[in-house]
């Protein structure tokens, strides 16, 4: 702990800048890390084959059920809005599906972007807090009296090494969170893709037989 305090008291303003950045950071973070791995994710293939042998059986009902059993669930709210109008027309059904996933795909992806900037600022921060310690350092060197440049040029020093190791150590796990929430995002949504999509053609296939006869 006196080597952290020591560490923040000699990069300056830079460092709690950085430190205020980090504290955003962890908080997006966890907040995405639990909707999208807890609460907007489901087991898709699991959760569709259901829905299809329900469909199949002409049991609407029973698969709205399903669907609210998982009521956060980006795929599930979106097959729940096709189902809904399972005895409706083609266009009915398409535009309920559509519109369930213009609504959810915000939420999916709202924040994950954020990340790569807190990442960005936490660097840029830390460069900052490193070019301004370089400025002090050589300034001392011109204007402090030759018995004092040691210590002077050591606190710069500090100073830049300091803002850059930790505007690094927050950007670092700030990136690597936000490629692993991207590819979780791009996963939930290619689903809603996929399966919405193959939804559709299973409830307007229903009505083919009929219009035949």
């Amino acid at each position: 702990m006196d080597a952290i305090a020591k560490a923040m008291s000699e990069g300056g303003i830079w460092m709690y800048i950085i430190l205020a950045t980090s504290i955003v950071g962890l908080g997006i973070m966890i907040e995405r890390f639990v909707m999208l791995f807890f609460k907007y994710n489901i087991n898709a293939n699991a959760f569709m084959a259901q829905i299809q042998k329900l469909v199949m059986a002409n049991s609407i009902d029973k698969a709205i059920k399903l669907c609210n059993a998982a009521p956060s669930a980006a795929l599930a709210r979106v097959i729940k809005a096709g189902l809904t109008r399972a005895n409706k027309g083609a266009d009915e059904i398409q535009n309920a599906v559509e519109e369930a996933t213009l609504e959810v795909i915000p939420h999916i992806q709202r924040r994950t972007n954020a990340l790569a900037a807190i990442a960005n600022i936490a660097t840029l921060m830390g460069l900052l807090g490193t070019i301004i310690g370089m400025i002090g350092a050589f300034a001392d060197l011109a204007n402090v009296a030759p018995d004092k440049r040691q210590e002077a040029l050591g606190r710069n020093i500090s100073l830049a090494m300091n803002t850059t190791a930790f505007g690094l150590i927050v950007a670092i796990p700030a990136m690597l969170a936000h490629v692993v929430l991207s590819g979780v995002t791009k996963k939930i949504i290619d689903e809603i893709d996929l399966y919405s999509v193959k939804l559709e053609n299973l409830l307007i296939s229903r009505h083919k037989p009929a219009d035949r006869g």
